[in-house]
């Protein structure tokens, strides 16, 4: 079984995984028509349940579907994290003024410029791509960091300074690149809890409970199967999200195109010069993918939700038309990070499997730096 599912986390084998899975997706969107029902917002699904007025419908299920799948992925890297490397990761100033420094002195701004580039022709397109850019993701870079082998435990400090960082500076972001936009900002604190809140504890448990019962060893043969969820995670999103709009990607692909070239060029510029910066800063390998990815990905949840309260039905697709283009291209990122980690680093953790995913045991850096 073990080895069944290592062939699962298998690198080689998950761009054919994401392309099968958005297929399905798109699919699944055609066939219902998913995109002439009215999707309710994951959190007022899930205050639904707890009030129990909840109804079992293809819109409310969907809107689950994403928030079960992001738990799905960002869970099993929550199980990675002690106690004691959070507050190693705490400390760590340099790593925090890059992330600060690129996401809301860069970032907002190089996303508006490149609306201003390809979509000033198309007014919805424009504005959504601008939402797009005002904050940081606070869940999924969580993921990328992971299965690039990164700094988990830095990775999630980072993501809880984005979320208090972005309560107060999203309304100013929005009024100063968008004019009088209002929303409900308890919408971003809402997002920080449910994505990053819940798998962090979850995980924190997880990981103590067995621990205490298997020891250390014996939890890191029982993470060969957490890992696994991650994969699942992934792959169940991908179909969620892609479904979601299918069946207008399919009647209109243009709108994917139009959105798509920013957007590329938008995460894979800011990843560069991110993981770059932090390579000539002295980073190690872990430290510099966290740092990037956290520079890099963008908040959908909160740019869907304040699209859907302030804008437009069309400003909200476009939102939406987001994630389905920023989750295939951050995986290549993470594809091309690890394949820069010898080269840069120096570093090669002798216990990864070539293509295997997940990393037994820790990797050490090699202290000496490529001569400039």
């Amino acid at each position: 079984m073990r080895k069944y599912l290592e062939k699962v986390q298998d690198f080689r084998f998950l761009p054919v995984f994401v392309i099968v899975s958005m297929a399905v997706g798109m699919a699944v969107g055609k066939w219902y028509g998913i995109s002439n029902f009215a999707l309710t917002p994951p959190i007022d699904a899930i205050k639904a349940i707890f009030q129990g007025t909840y109804q079992f419908t293809l819109a409310n299920s969907l809107a689950l579907g994403v928030v079960i799948g992001l738990f799905l992925m960002i869970y099993p890297a929550m199980t990675n994290v002690k106690i004691e490397d959070l507050g190693k990761a705490a400390a760590s100033p340099k790593q925090l003024i890059i992330v600060m420094v690129f996401n809301y002195l860069v970032a907002p701004f190089f996303m508006l410029l490149l609306a201003k580039i390809f979509l000033s022709a198309y007014p919805d397109l424009y504005v959504g791509l601008v939402l797009y850019g005002l904050a940081p993701c606070i869940a999924m870079v969580i993921v990328f960091t992971f299965l690039s082998l990164g700094n988990n435990a830095l990775a999630i400090v980072l993501v809880a300074i984005n979320s208090i960082c972005q309560m107060l500076l999203i309304p100013v972001y929005a009024k100063m690149l968008l004019g009088d936009v209002s929303f409900d900002v308890l919408v971003v604190g809402e997002s920080v809890l449910l994505y990053l809140g819940i798998p962090l504890v979850a995980g924190f448990l997880t990981r103590r409970i067995a621990v205490s019962k298997l020891g250390e060893e014996g939890f890191k043969n029982f993470k060969t199967y957490l890992d696994s969820l991650s994969i699942i995670g992934l792959l169940f999103t991908l179909i969620v999200m892609f479904a979601l709009k299918g069946d207008l990607i399919l009647e209109n692909p243009m709108l994917i195109v139009h959105m798509a070239i920013p957007m590329t060029l938008f995460f894979w510029v800011m990843f560069a010069v991110v993981y770059l910066v932090s390579w000539k800063l002295g980073l190690n390998y872990k430290d510099s993918v966290a740092v990037a990815f956290n520079s890099t990905g963008r908040d959908f949840e909160i740019a869907i939700a304040i699209a859907i309260t302030a804008f437009s039905p069309a400003v909200a697709l476009a939102t939406v038309i987001g994630p389905l283009i920023e989750v295939p291209v951050m995986l290549v990122l993470v594809w091309g990070a690890r394949r820069t980690r010898l080269v840069l680093f120096k570093e090669s953790p002798a216990t990864e499997k070539a293509g295997v995913m997940f990393p037994a045991k820790e990797p050490t850096r090699n202290s000496k730096r490529r001569k400039s």
